[in-house]
């Protein structure tokens, strides 16, 4: 018996009073993925399947009935991350920004290996600055060699034409 000042509790019996659940539905151990819905979550993240889409193969297959929505976002996220453990922070901005159709340019110090600038472009700023290429603003940033161009259009509207991040002004 455990006693406080406004409650008591009294063990009857220690027993569960019912038998062991046989359908584990929400438990951590039935949502988890089997190996092969491992292998072909990572086969549809290499074909740019979105996790929605991910779970609703599951469940129309009726094999991962228990996955949630959470555990596929969290395995899809566990195999960006271990991707871009195999690459370093540029080598990823570089790969990330090509698979996403960016124009990149970058340039490496003489005599070293080493990055000294980069810049970014999105497709569809390169095509903006084509159709409305009269007015280009280009500015660095405060003390950081940040350069940022930008384009107007004709209704008066700003957009990023390109970013670079450069060694020195």
């Amino acid at each position: 018996m455990v006693t406080n000042e406004s409650w008591q509790l009294f063990v009857q019996n220690g027993r569960h009073n019912h038998k062991v659940a046989v359908y584990n539905h929400g438990h951590a151990q039935a949502a988890r993925l089997s190996e092969e819905q491992l292998h072909q979550t990572e086969q549809f993240r290499k074909s740019h399947v979105p996790p929605r889409n991910i779970l609703r193969f599951f469940r129309e297959q009726d094999v991962g009935c228990a996955v949630s929505t959470h555990k596929i976002y969290n395995v899809v996220a566990k195999i960006k991350r271990n991707q871009m453990q195999e690459r370093n922070t540029v080598e990823e901005v570089l790969c990330l920004s090509a698979e996403r159709g960016y124009t990149v340019f970058h340039r490496n110090r003489e005599k070293s290996n080493v990055l000294s600038d980069i810049v970014v472009a999105h497709p569809t700023s390169i095509a903006m600055i084509r159709t409305w290429s009269y007015i280009l603003i280009m500015d660095t940033t405060y003390t950081m060699p940040l350069l940022e161009a930008v384009g107007m259009t004709p209704t008066g509207k700003n957009f990023t034409v390109a970013t670079a991040f450069m060694y020195n002004e």
